[in-house]
């Protein structure tokens, strides 16, 4: 598996501060303060966080909208995505949008679109440009169950298949395509077999235990940044909520959500923690505390931050001139370029703590 402890006990912290902030998105849902529906993926954690935890600097992924985990590790500030959130004039998408409709382009994150599957083709994109700029570059993909049945997805896996580009597509199968289960989806038992069928490597893993994460996207990181073209992984795990806070999810059985609440992904790589003697009570109560002040700060910086200004209605509605720089290239932090507005001050989103966690000396070394 590879991970140091220190590694290991950060993934715990982003699985929890995933989770966190979503908790806290949905109170202020309830509360009537957020803009539009609200899109959470609890049961997902150890997918998203596993998979871009083996990304490296200056790789890209194109997110869907149950990726948070994926934005947090990249760099996303939780105060930008609150303000997300809460339509804020100063949100990544100066409050023109909700959801995680965002990315950052000095983060190395595309932009997510509403129709699912039709990412994919874009990450083609990007991972065809850094192909032909002779870049180390490779992106990340994902997309759910049901995204793997329309035609971008297929569109997507051929072209990178033939093009032999640097992706890793991943399905986030969750169980459900808003309502209708898998098993009325799909005569496969494994959605990565539909890899086979584009002649790239396809693998199949319990999305819901961050180690067998780490294992399965190590391997696949390493099989595509040595050039041998994309791979599918299939993380097999559960919607816990509903589609959107709006659904009660009433068409799930409810002996079949209580079977994968028991295997909670974070209560599942606590444990294992413990046992290791990596997680202790004191740095348990520190990373606990330290996510209780991110999302508190998150909440408060976007409840104090202003509502758009009509008078900018117009602004960014069409791309600026000239050619858009990449990351690492001269350029690709000029406010114009970057989907995630927040440098458009000159200073881009902080929290009032570090948005990583640190771990204590002491447990590096046992």
């Amino acid at each position: 598996m590879g991970k140091e402890r220190a590694d290991l006990l950060q993934i715990y912290y982003f699985m929890r501060l995933t989770r966190a902030v979503e908790d806290r998105t949905r109170t202020l849902f309830l509360q009537g303060k957020v803009v539009g529906g609200v899109y959470t993926a609890q049961g997902h954690e150890a997918t998203t966080v596993g998979a871009a935890m083996m990304l490296s600097e200056g790789d890209c992924i194109v997110p869907q909208h149950r990726d948070l985990g994926m934005h947090l590790v990249r760099g996303t500030s939780p105060r930008a995505v609150m303000c997300q959130w809460l339509a804020r004039g100063n949100s990544p998408t100066l409050g023109r949008d909700n959801a995680l409709h965002i990315g950052d382009i000095h983060h190395g994150i595309v932009p997510s679109i509403s129709m699912l599957g039709e990412s994919l083709p874009v990450a083609c994109g990007v991972a065809l440009t850094m192909k032909m700029r002779k870049r180390s570059t490779i992106v990340m993909a994902p997309c759910g169950d049901g995204g793997t049945n329309t035609g971008p997805f297929h569109e997507a896996l051929n072209f990178a298949s033939v093009q032999k580009l640097p992706i890793v597509f991943i399905v986030e199968n969750n169980g459900y395509a808003y309502s209708t289960p898998t098993y009325k989806q799909f005569a496969l038992e494994n959605l990565s077999d539909r890899a086979l069928a584009y002649g790239m490597p396809g693998e199949s893993v319990d999305g819901n235990d961050v180690l067998a994460v780490i294992d399965a996207f190590g391997r696949a990181v390493e099989h595509v940044r040595s050039g041998k073209g994309p791979v599918l992984v299939e993380c097999k795990t559960f919607r816990v909520r509903g589609h959107s806070e709006a659904d009660q999810a009433g068409y799930v059985p409810k002996e079949l959500r209580e079977e994968w609440l028991v295997k909670d992904p974070i209560k599942r790589f606590e444990e294992y923690l413990t046992r290791e003697h990596i997680l202790t009570p004191a740095n348990k109560a520190e990373i606990e505390a330290k996510v209780k002040a991110v999302a508190d700060d998150a909440v408060s910086f976007a409840e104090q931050s202003p509502l758009p200004d009509p008078a900018t209605v117009a602004d960014y509605v069409f791309a600026p001139d000239g050619p858009i720089a990449i990351v690492g290239e001269p350029g690709a932090l000029d406010p114009r370029y970057v989907n995630a507005l927040d440098r458009r001050i000159g200073e881009p989103f902080n929290t009032v703590v570090e948005a990583r966690f640190s771990a204590p000396e002491e447990a590096v070394r046992r």
